[in-house]
């Protein structure tokens, strides 16, 4: 007799099964599309770029949508992820600023720099979330707006006095064209980081009801969310300094998923991850097509569609509250 638990496991395997074939077409379109030719030189081609390009999108996209939904998890806010909270601005910020003291370093210093920056800026936007008397829906994440515009604007004074707005430019642009066999294998550790946050998924659950409700049903909640922002901090790091930044990407997946599939962590976050891999493949493909031979980064591209989505999903919201 089959119980509960393998039940739920095989209904999770079984909602992937559409998701993992879409993801499955859009990572082979991935591999063929482009302006080199892969008759010729294909196999070299392929090993050499398109393969870790691909690797990069899938890797970039799910770590990036699973740290937006446990960000939202923990500020009990939908409109939260690590771009509305700072994170982002942050960790940027520790990219200049370990470039201009040491600029020799290698990638996971500067990853690790950008890590410690950003579990700092996190850090704060919690707090002030904390010291907050009304947390209306939008009130949230207007306030990480404005403290990551605040971060940023120090990011850009500084790289201003320094001749370094162009490096500055380049990691706030998400772009995996420059992506290359040996260039992109730190975005495994973001992997990783989302399997821990699988592994952890109903304490994650439990620390989005609140600290009341967490201490009372036994959770070390100030542990549990340090370790949130650890990993949200981290995958952040990671994506930033190997590709730029990937707007709304951690804000619009964990919504439309939640809208399908709920808000338990263990039986979304797969849905999440595939999702986010899913909507970052396309919308490269998309930017590869749309003025073939030319590129359009895909922060751009990310950046228009998952504004609409983000709209779309705004507006359906006050909908239903009318």
């Amino acid at each position: 007799m089959v119980g509960p638990p393998a039940r739920g496991g095989a209904r999770r395997l079984a909602g992937l099964v559409l998701p993992g074939a879409v993801l499955l077409a859009l990572a082979v379109a991935s591999l063929v599309v482009g302006v080199g030719d892969l008759t010729g030189q294909g196999t070299e081609l392929l090993l050499a770029s398109r393969i870790p390009r691909t690797l990069a999108l899938i890797l970039a996209g799910a770590g990036m949508a699973v740290a937006g939904i446990i960000m939202q998890l923990i500020a009990q806010n939908r409109f939260v992820e690590p771009s509305t909270a700072g994170t982002v601005e942050s960790a940027t910020l520790g990219m200049l600023l370990v470039t201009l003291l040491a600029p020799g370093a290698p990638v996971v210093v500067k990853m690790l720099a950008a890590t410690a920056t950003a579990l700092a800026g996190t850090a704060l936007f919690l707090r002030v979330l904390r010291a907050m008397p009304l947390r209306a829906r939008l009130t949230v994440p207007l306030v990480g707006i404005m403290l990551g515009g605040v971060v940023e604007a120090a990011s850009t004074f500084i790289a201003y006095r320094t001749d370094m707005l162009q490096f500055l430019g380049t990691w706030r642009a998400g772009d995996f064209s420059t992506v290359l066999r040996g260039r992109y294998e730190l975005l495994w550790l973001a992997a990783a980081l989302t399997l821990l946050a699988y592994l952890m998924a109903e304490r994650f659950t439990i620390a989005g009801l609140g600290r009341d409700a967490s201490v009372n049903l036994g959770l070390d909640y100030r542990r549990v969310v340090a370790l949130a922002i650890a990993i949200v901090s981290m995958i952040t790091a990671v994506t930033i300094s190997t590709v730029g930044t990937i707007p709304f990407l951690g804000l619009v997946v964990p919504n439309l998923v939640t809208l399908v599939a709920g808000d338990n962590l263990r039986r979304t976050l797969p849905l999440v991850a595939v999702s986010g891999a899913g909507l970052l493949l396309a919308c490269d493909v998309l930017g590869r097509l749309v003025r073939y031979p030319y590129e359009i980064p895909v922060g751009t591209t990310m950046g228009v569609v998952g504004s609409a989505l983000f709209l779309t999903l705004l507006l359906r919201r006050d909908a239903r509250r009318a």
